[in-house]
């Protein structure tokens, strides 16, 4: 006789996937994981699923998620196919510090190992791209394991966490008991902040006369926005942003003075390599950040807060590390240091600005000869939202006009591929990050080349009637691979010319309201209209095909030498 006051494995995923705070799952049924889906019947009113075209999809949903929620994003698929489809995100999470829990279905354990009918070694595949892979074997591991999933996931430096779980552990019974996790022998999610290292770290910062802020992602992780700007403002320090770091700060804020990197702006690059005391917060010195090292900073004293100690020295020396969350290391690092003024050489950006307005961002925004061009368009619909949206983009020149015409007033605001660079990224993390922000306007800017990589997404859209603005920057191009092409190959087009379908209709097709323009006269009213729309909307942009994106350090070279 069944014991009453047990439930199955499939049921006691979901109630713990409530306990943790769950509310909207990304997913995809198939054979192994139908235990899970058929209880999922009966708690619609308590989670809400997503279907997504692609299990793709469903891992960059969650990571839209968890972008602009500050929540784990989760996502739920089968085995084999359906499993390994969720790689490509699973490793995008782990290299951009994205907290989703990625749950797979799994042939019953007896089957483990012979080659069953889509099984997989989902652990084996997925522990090099996770903080955590874990097999479920047991019913009665469940409960724990997801608790223990959603610790790991959202602790210390985010990542994603997969759970593998047989089909039998989901059909057998067990009593649930939830039970939060808060600590873990051996993992150390929130390091003691060294004083001594704090003192160091002020002491440079003190006798600084050029000093200058390196702002990463890790920032926004840490929810410590406010304390970078009180530090910021009482050391008097100007401040340049990585991608992943830009809504840290507002666009306007008088110390804030652009991105760092390969397309960054001239002032942050420059300065780089003239300060004399260069303070990284939350970012690891990516190589698209510092170009080539052996020229990158040399001139200056570096101190690097990070909360993971592998960071620390990995890339670009360190003379100071201070080990910890952001938020309580720049507490204690603002109130170590002194109040200073470092006019002169805050002034000394004004340079590098007036050069870069004239020799690229007035051309770009306000243009007046030939096609529209990509920078006029998102800077036009970044203005019609009071740069107050959640800037969505995909991967390629879209992704670097994106991030720098697109402004922003508020944090968690710019959801992007950074580590992975994945192409196919923008449209599915849209639909996560308007379910994770539903009081936001969601702005995607996606390329003709990403768009056609998870287009099926459209359906979810469609489903889902989620109001997600897309702005496709059409150019027939693989525009970042012919911008290299065109700048080191001998202009050379090997395989980048697209032949693209009418997207318009497309977008008909999935009853999604669209629009195309070409002609600059065209653009304000397209955006009025896109913005008034209630529901999502494609506006299909046709720009100038061989546009290029300035700055642009060359790859391996020092950030000093920007092409213009």
């Amino acid at each position: 006789m069944e014991n009453k006051d047990t439930i199955t494995g499939a049921e006691a995923l979901l109630r713990a996937l409530i306990a943790e705070g769950t509310e909207c799952i990304f997913g995809y049924p198939g054979g192994q994981a139908i235990p899970v889906y058929d209880c999922l019947y009966d708690y619609r009113d308590r989670l809400r699923h997503v279907l997504v075209r692609h299990e793709q999809g469903a891992a960059h949903a969650a990571q839209g998620f968890a972008r602009v929620s500050g929540r784990v994003g989760v996502a739920l698929v089968t085995s084999g196919p359906g499993a390994t489809n969720t790689i490509t995100g699973v490793a995008d999470a782990m290299l951009d510090s994205t907290p989703i829990v990625v749950i797979t279905g799994q042939v019953p354990s007896p089957l483990l190992g012979t080659d069953a009918f889509q099984e997989v070694d989902v652990i084996g595949i997925m522990s090099p791209i996770t903080k955590w892979a874990y097999q479920v074997r047991r019913t009665d591991e469940i409960a724990w394991a997801v608790a223990r999933a959603f610790y790991i996931a959202s602790t210390g430096r985010p990542g994603p966490v997969v759970l593998d779980i047989s089909k039998d552990a989901q059909v057998g019974r067990t009593v649930f008991e939830h039970k939060p996790v808060d600590f873990i022998r051996s993992y150390r999610p929130w390091p003691e902040i060294n004083a001594e290292r704090v003192a160091e770290a002020a002491a440079l910062i003190d006798a600084a006369e050029r000093p200058f802020a390196l702002v990463g992602q890790g920032v926004i992780l840490s929810g410590a926005e406010q304390q970078l700007k009180d530090f910021l403002e009482k050391a008097d320090i100007p401040a340049g942003a990585t991608m992943l770091g830009l809504s840290a700060m507002p666009s306007d804020f008088r110390l804030n003075k652009g991105m760092l990197g390969m397309h960054g702006n001239v002032g942050p690059n420059r300065k780089t390599n003239q300060c004399d005391v260069l303070i990284a917060i939350g970012m690891r010195f990516d190589d698209r950040v510092t170009g080539e090292l052996k020229s990158y900073a040399r001139q200056a004293k570096i101190i690097h807060l990070d909360i993971d100690a592998s960071e620390q020295g990995k890339n670009v020396r360190a003379d100071v590390k201070v080990l910890g969350d952001a938020k309580a290391s720049l507490s204690a690092l603002t109130n170590a240091v002194r109040p200073a003024r470092h006019t002169a050489w805050i002034e000394s950006f004004a340079t590098d600005e007036a050069e870069e307005w004239e020799k690229v961002i007035e051309k770009e925004i306000h243009p007046t000869d030939g096609k529209l061009h990509m920078g006029e368009v998102v800077r036009r619909v970044s203005e019609a939202t009071n740069h107050n949206a959640v800037l969505v983009t995909d991967v390629g020149q879209n992704q670097m006009v994106g991030v720098r015409y697109f402004q922003y007033t508020q944090t968690r605001s710019v959801v992007t591929s950074g580590g992975l660079g994945t192409m196919g990224f923008g449209l599915p993390a849209a639909i996560g990050a308007k379910l994770g922000a539903p009081d936001r306007t969601v702005c995607l800017f996606v390329g003709d080349g990403g768009l056609q990589m998870t287009i099926q997404e459209l359906g979810t859209i469609m489903q889902e009637r989620l109001d997600v603005k897309i702005i496709l920057l059409n150019n027939h191009f693989l525009g970042m691979v012919r911008q290299w092409q065109e700048l080191f190959f001998n202009e050379r087009y090997s395989a980048t010319e697209m032949e693209n379908p009418d997207f318009v209709a497309i977008a008909r097709a999935f009853r999604i309201a669209s629009r195309e323009v070409s002609r600059r006269e065209e653009l304000d009213e397209a955006v009025e209209e896109m913005m008034a729309t209630d529901g999502p909307y494609l506006l299909v942009a046709d720009v100038e095909k061989c546009g290029i994106i300035y700055p642009m350090v060359p790859a391996g070279a020092s950030i000093s030498n920007i092409l213009m």
